[in-house]
């Protein structure tokens, strides 16, 4: 079966590889054909945005580094959102007696991924260039794309960064993407070890770049 693969680089990132950081040079052709290991990879969309530096003078760096490690993979295309950052008045949570109410804040959001890969997986997928997809996110803004192209297309699989959210009565699945497409599972941290990227790596230029030291 001809399958595509949709990664969601930030809720990959804030739902599996933050707490791993040995875990983020991550090679993810390897990880595609773990989770899909009978099946024919045609391609993987990765969706991301470029960072700033603003919180961690070393995020750029870093990212531009795993961006050239990607770009060794033939099967791996690159989408970018970007980062917009505008004042906001957010509501202060205790309030000393005769201080205003709102504060004036600066608020950084990351734009255009979400979309982007409900676009690209509806394209392809009128295209006919997929008979099975695999998307990797939490993201519930996706639950109509990915219903809609499960009902369309193909089987979608989803896959879950986060995995089950805690409730009193224990771990249970969201909702919305469990039952947007053909199956929900957790991703595995054990896939994630298991596919990571060599290091040293030679780009096609003939440098040779390693796995940032924090990666470790």
């Amino acid at each position: 079966m001809r399958v595509r693969v949709y990664v969601d680089g930030f809720n990959l990132y804030y739902g599996s590889l933050k707490a791993r950081p040995a875990s983020r040079w991550l090679d993810l052709a390897a990880l595609s054909r773990l989770l899909r290991p009978d099946d024919t990879i045609d391609a993987i969309r990765y969706f991301t945005a470029r960072v700033k530096g603003d919180q961690d003078a070393t995020a750029p760096g870093k990212q531009k580094l795993y961006l050239a490690a990607l770009g060794t993979l033939p099967l791996v295309t690159v989408h970018f959102g970007q980062f917009r950052t505008h004042a906001v008045a957010m509501r202060l949570a205790n309030l000393a007696p005769g201080q205003t109410r709102f504060a004036q804040v600066l608020k950084t959001e990351e734009k255009g991924s979400d979309v982007n890969l409900a676009t690209y997986l509806l394209l392809d997928g009128f295209d006919g260039l997929f008979e099975s997809a695999v998307v990797i996110s939490d993201d519930s803004d996706l639950e109509a794309p990915v219903k809609e192209a499960n009902r369309r297309f193909g089987s979608v699989h989803v896959i879950s960064p986060r995995g089950p959210t805690s409730t009193p009565a224990g771990p249970k699945a969201p909702y919305q993407m469990s039952h947007a497409g053909s199956s929900w599972t957790p991703l595995d941290p054990a896939l994630l070890l298991a596919a990571q990227l060599p290091s040293p790596l030679r780009l096609p230029s003939g440098r040779s770049i390693h796995r940032p030291p924090a990666w470790t």
